[in-house]
């Protein structure tokens, strides 16, 4: 049964089941850092019956085709929406990602994956700073020295800890981590 087949009691009733999923769904976007407006319009993809236009999207949400080239950029990113290709229709078309799980992992690898190496190598850096600082015999005052000796320690631990979570968005893109928690 297609939407135009309901009468409008069903549509109406469909259509604020729906409106309630995506509201629920923009609000909980910002877990991914992604802004209200462009949960929203995932959640018209995730409902979408068939791969949508930006004007098309543009006139379910009432929002101008900028704001939802940029929403739709932002879900490509991430991979949470893919754009594909339909015969005979020239204009770009996009849908949701349905694996889920495949979303949660490519998002968290991609989000975190640069974090981690970003703050790997400022560590690592400092980390060198203070080897150079502690590496002068003279003139250097043992509290001072020790303080460096502590900050240095304490930055090794983070960086424990950020090839610690490098180990752990491996095991999520091999698809390892399904093997520890099991997908439903």
């Amino acid at each position: 049964m297609s939407l135009d087949q309901l009468s409008d009691e069903q549509h109406a009733e469909l259509l604020k089941v729906r409106k309630r999923v995506i509201e629920a769904i923009g609000r909980n976007m910002d877990l991914y850092g992604i802004s209200l407006s462009t949960g929203h319009l995932y959640g018209l993809l995730f409902f979408a019956d068939k791969p949508m236009t930006l004007d098309e999207m543009g006139l379910e949400m009432k929002m101008s085709k900028t704001s939802m080239s940029t929403g739709v950029r932002t879900l490509l990113d991430l991979k949470m929406v893919n754009k594909v290709w339909e015969k005979g229709s020239r204009k770009d078309l996009y849908e949701v990602e349905y694996d889920w799980y495949q979303t949660f992992t490519d998002f968290f690898a991609i989000k975190w994956r640069k974090a981690v190496e970003t703050n790997i190598l400022i560590l690592r850096r400092a980390m060198e700073e203070l080897n150079k600082s502690l590496s002068r015999e003279e003139g250097l005052e043992e509290s001072f020295r020790a303080i460096l000796e502590e900050d240095r320690r304490k930055m090794g631990e983070a960086v424990k800890y950020y090839e610690w979570l490098d180990r752990l968005i491996d095991v999520m893109e091999s698809g390892e981590i399904y093997n520890l928690v099991p997908k439903e």
